[in-house]
């Protein structure tokens, strides 16, 4: 058991991913406070479902049209500046939005213009924070059991924000919940500002923005192993992701229940991801770690269909956490292939397009499942969502064979591989036909 929990838990041997874990399992403990605490407040103020709806999209559809052109800035410049500027400027987000609650003054324009400004801020620090990973470890070996950690420490705030949020909604309100969020941000803040940090950039002479966005993209869609894992992580984050919209639905119209229901029903889920992120965490290596994208987008897609056919609250439960588990396995593993295959200098790039896929492609999926859900209803919507998921994953599995080989040459090349033929590294180059 020890050496197995030193293996879970080996990325904190590097102090500057150990100074970030610290800093920042507390801030995501506030941000989780905001994220309940935001819908409650709107809901309070305007009793509109549309609002909520709005309110949402403007923190997403940043990530969907602006990803991109983030992705070639932060290729230019420091991830670490990018980062530390962006949590900045969310604590001082988190700052007003807390100051005009507590004054009395926040209105519903407030809250969607400042719920499109932490959009714009998270456009560039996810794929900055994903990039950066890897300086944090000193390089790949540890990469898998970082992102892993990660999501580790996202689900465990996951649980207890809410937990708390509640409280203090009940006891203070939602300014206090805003403000703890903005508070929060010194830790992470400390710990970035108390790093060592040693970024290595290859010189190169300066192109306009266009022509390396452009080179951005023939890399991400040229590469056949990173196009289909973004195009596999796009269609389960728009078909199966949104999954989380309908939830109060079907908590009411088909368990039968209340926000009680609603908040077993997100906490079984936060409980799947999280023993997701402690398998993942527990891998040794990322050989093998491509079969497990279609397995648990599969995972997903058989939960989310199951889901749709039952209305026993108890076997929901048992449904809804391994729907979670599979996301978040299905989620962690893209992240660590794609940081682990990307070229050092295109890697802003290529996870500015994970972003995309991953949160810019969510306000296109949630319109779409409210609006299937009041076609259809929300039982054929969740199931319609699982089956095209399935179907996805299955087209990514065919392909699996095809892609391990193209990754092969590249593991060689890192190291990943050492045993194999002097052949196989001539076949990575180009013109060999591989």
């Amino acid at each position: 058991m020890p050496l197995r929990v030193n293996t879970i838990f080996r990325s904190l041997r590097h102090r500057n991913y150990r100074l970030f874990f610290s800093g920042q399992s507390i801030s995501l403990i506030g941000t989780w406070m905001q994220r309940i605490a935001l819908p409650w407040v709107v809901y309070r103020m305007t009793d509109s479902e549309v609002l909520l709806g709005v309110v949402s999209f403007a923190g997403s559809i940043p990530s969907f049209i602006l990803a991109p052109f983030a992705g070639v800035l932060i290729d230019r410049w420091s991830r670490y500046r990018v980062m530390l500027v962006t949590q900045i400027i969310s604590m001082i987000q988190a700052g007003v939005l807390a100051w005009l609650s507590l004054s009395g003054g926040l209105d519903i324009w407030h809250i969607i213009v400042l719920s499109l400004v932490l959009g714009i801020i998270n456009t560039f620090d996810m794929p900055a924070r994903h990039s950066f990973v890897i300086n944090m470890v000193n390089g790949k070996e540890d990469i898998g059991n970082a992102i892993a950690l990660n999501s580790m420490m996202f689900n465990g705030a996951r649980l207890i924000g809410p937990s708390v949020a509640g409280i203090v909604l009940a006891t203070v309100g939602e300014g206090a919940c805003f403000l703890i969020n903005a508070v929060s941000y010194v830790f992470v803040i400390a710990s970035l500002m108390m790093m060592n940090v040693t970024e290595t950039r290859e010189k190169k002479e300066r192109t306009p923005m266009f022509r390396e966005l452009k080179e951005g993209l023939d890399y991400t869609f040229g590469f056949a192993p990173i196009k289909h894992i973004i195009f596999l992580l796009g269609l389960v984050s728009f078909m199966g992701a949104s999954y989380t919209v309908l939830m109060p639905v079907y908590a009411k119209e088909v368990l039968g229940g209340d926000s009680h229901t609603y908040g077993f029903l997100m906490g079984m889920a936060g409980a799947g991801a999280l023993l997701g992120a402690i398998y993942l965490a527990s891998r040794d290596t990322v050989l093998r770690l491509g079969r497990l994208i279609p397995a648990a987008a599969a995972l997903l897609s058989a939960g989310l269909i199951a889901l749709a056919l039952t209305s026993s609250f108890f076997i929901s439960l048992l449904l809804i956490f391994f729907t979670g588990l599979g996301m978040m396995a299905h989620t962690a593993a893209s992240n660590t292939i794609l940081q682990t295959i990307a070229d050092e200098d295109k890697r802003g790039r290529v996870m500015s397009f994970y972003t995309m896929a991953l949160m810019g492609t969510a306000p296109f999926g949630s319109l779409l499942a409210g609006w299937m859900a009041k076609v259809l209803g929300t039982p054929w919507t969740i199931l319609i969502g699982g089956a095209v998921c399935l179907l996805g994953a299955l087209v990514f599995y065919r392909r699996l064979p095809e892609l391990k080989r193209l990754v092969r040459p590249v593991y060689v090349r890192m190291g990943i591989l050492p045993e194999v033929a002097e052949g196989i590294r001539t076949a990575s180059e180009p013109g060999s036909g591989a």
